[in-house]
C-alpha cells in the first residue's frame, strides 16, 4: 500500500478504535452486537486491514454514539479511494502489455 492509501485506512481505523473506546466496549462485545463470532472483523477494521461492511453502518454509529454520517463519509472516501487506485493500477497494467 502507499502512504497515502496507508493514511486514508488508519484514518478509518483510529476514528473506529477510539470511537469503540470512548463507547466503553471490547472488541467481543461489537462482534457480539453485529452477529460475528469472532473480535477478529473488529481487530481487522481498526487496524486498516480491512474496512466493515455498508450494512454494519447504522449499528456501529449507535453502538460507538457517533454519527452516522460521519462514519459513512470516511468509509466512503476509503473505499472510493480503492476502487480509483485499482481502476488506476490495471489501467497502466494494460498500458504495459499494449507495449
Amino acid at each position: 500500500m502507499s502512504d497515502k492509501k496507508d493514511q486514508k485506512h488508519m484514518r478509518l481505523a483510529k476514528f473506529l478504535k477510539a470511537s469503540r473506546g470512548n463507547a466503553n466496549l471490547s472488541q467481543l462485545e461489537v462482534a457480539d452486537h453485529l452477529g460475528y463470532s469472532t473480535p477478529q472483523f473488529i481487530s481487522n477494521w481498526e487496524r486498516g486491514v480491512s474496512a466493515p461492511p455498508i450494512e454494519t453502518i447504522g449499528v456501529l454509529s449507535r453502538l460507538y454514539k457517533v454519527s452516522d454520517e460521519e462514519l459513512f463519509d470516511i468509509l466512503q472516501k476509503v473505499t472510493l479511494d480503492q476502487v480509483a487506485n485499482n481502476l488506476r493500477e490495471r489501467f497502466l497494467a494494460t498500458k504495459k502489455v499494449a507495449k
